[in-house]
């Protein structure tokens, strides 16, 4: 969408305020879908309900890409944005019941790097797109990518391991903690058990988890305040490079292309290092990557319009200093202070709050640029992320220890 905006200007003359509410309709069903699927990944899965979101998710993004009416676009996006909101909760969840706490600094970083790389990615295809064949063309690629990605993702994914007669997740931290190691976990052994689902908490008890969780809700304001910078940059960021800098369209997908990439180094170096110098605590990494955001974007908007090296290299310490905490909060923080019963629903709970930040940078950050310049959007960033440092500075010392629920 973000390089398509320059191409609905062009075509229909929206303003900024209008360019934003666009982002901001996704990002409100977004939000709410995640509240909602959260709830639901942890009852179903991800492998239905992931499947069913990315369905959907390309067939209304080439429905997209035949409007011609704002208000029809309006709707569209927004239930885009629904659809979307099926994938990360429940993938939380299906990593909660592969990993143990111990292990998830790392393939969760691991895992959490992906859409960082898609982003890239799709920037880089999006801007030759857009320059090449116009906007509308942008929405046809990645969807039909989607669609033969949603068939391996179906035919791949179980959601636990006890879908395939293999011991639950708990068996494994008994080996790791230094027990005994189960005769059924031989490697040899093939399947141990029949296969069985992973039983449900209820929507009762997953709920009351999120809600009654001072932890869970001190992650979900500061992820608020961290997506609010986030989707400034992931949204605006291609329309001020070239309207602000002079840069080229194509120009400004190369640029922008090193936020998701470094971001995907970010994630998995602050997921190492809060297992390796922080004893699984994810607080101390956030807070040191939170408050280097704010400084990079300040020092990012005051470089001057030539200084290609310097821009590129503080848009690098951008992605990576959102991306990691981004997936230490709405990832490993998830499953930590909520269990593996109840992760995709303390994901959706944080994530839900996060896009309403995304809702608000969308059409505010249009209105600061439109009425007071690109200056007030920064400094609208650069505040936002602060906050969440200080947010996340009450959690410094708190420790990480593995959730059971009866």
């Amino acid at each position: 969408m973000s390089f398509a905006l320059p191409g609905l200007t062009a075509e229909f003359g929206y303003s900024k305020t209008m360019l934003g509410l666009l982002g901001t309709s996704l990002f409100i069903m977004y939000s709410i879908g995640q509240f909602i699927n959260g709830q639901l990944g942890d009852k179903f899965g991800a492998r239905k309900l992931v499947f069913t979101g990315m369905i959907v998710s390309a067939v209304l993004n080439i429905v997209f890409s035949f409007s011609t009416a704002f208000t029809f676009m309006l709707v569209i996006w927004g239930l885009n944005g629904y659809f979307q909101s099926m994938g990360w909760s429940p993938q939380v969840k299906t990593m909660a019941n592969w990993f143990t706490v111990k292990q998830r600094g790392k393939w969760m970083g691991l895992m959490g790097s992906c859409y960082q790389i898609g982003n890239a990615y799709s920037w880089l295809l999006a801007s030759f797109i857009a320059a090449n064949y116009g906007w509308r063309a942008i929405f046809w690629v990645p969807s039909i990518i989607f669609l033969v990605s949603s068939i391996h993702f179906v035919t791949r994914l179980r959601n636990a391991p006890e879908e395939v007669g293999l011991p639950p997740i708990e068996n494994l931290r008994v080996m790791l903690d230094g027990g005994e190691a189960p005769k059924s976990l031989d490697p040899d052994a093939g399947p141990v058990c029949a296969p069985t689902v992973d039983e449900h908490l209820g929507f009762k008890k997953t709920v009351a988890i999120c809600v009654t969780n001072p932890r869970i809700w001190a992650v979900a304001v500061a992820f608020f305040c961290l997506d609010i910078i986030r989707y400034g940059f992931f949204y605006w960021a291609p329309v001020y490079l070239i309207e602000a800098q002079g840069a080229a369209i194509t120009t400004a997908g190369l640029k922008i292309a090193v936020l998701p990439l470094a971001g995907s180094i970010g994630a998995i170096t602050t997921g190492w290092a809060t297992g390796r110098f922080f004893q699984n605590r994810r607080a101390p990494v956030i807070c040191m990557c939170l408050f280097g955001l704010a400084i990079f974007s300040y020092l990012f908007y005051v470089a001057p319009p030539g200084a290609w090296v310097w821009s590129l290299f503080c848009l690098a310490v951008i992605g990576f200093c959102t991306y990691g905490p981004h997936v230490l909060m709405v990832g490993h923080a998830a499953q930590d202070f909520a269990g593996r019963k109840a992760a995709a629903s303390a994901a959706g709970f944080i994530d839900g709050f996060g896009y309403l930040g995304a809702a608000m940078t969308g059409i505010f950050t249009g209105w600061l640029v439109e009425n007071y310049g690109w200056g007030a959007g920064f400094w609208y960033w650069i505040i936002a992320a602060l906050v969440a440092a200080v947010i996340m500075l009450a959690l410094w010392k708190v420790p990480v220890v593995e959730i059971d629920h009866d």
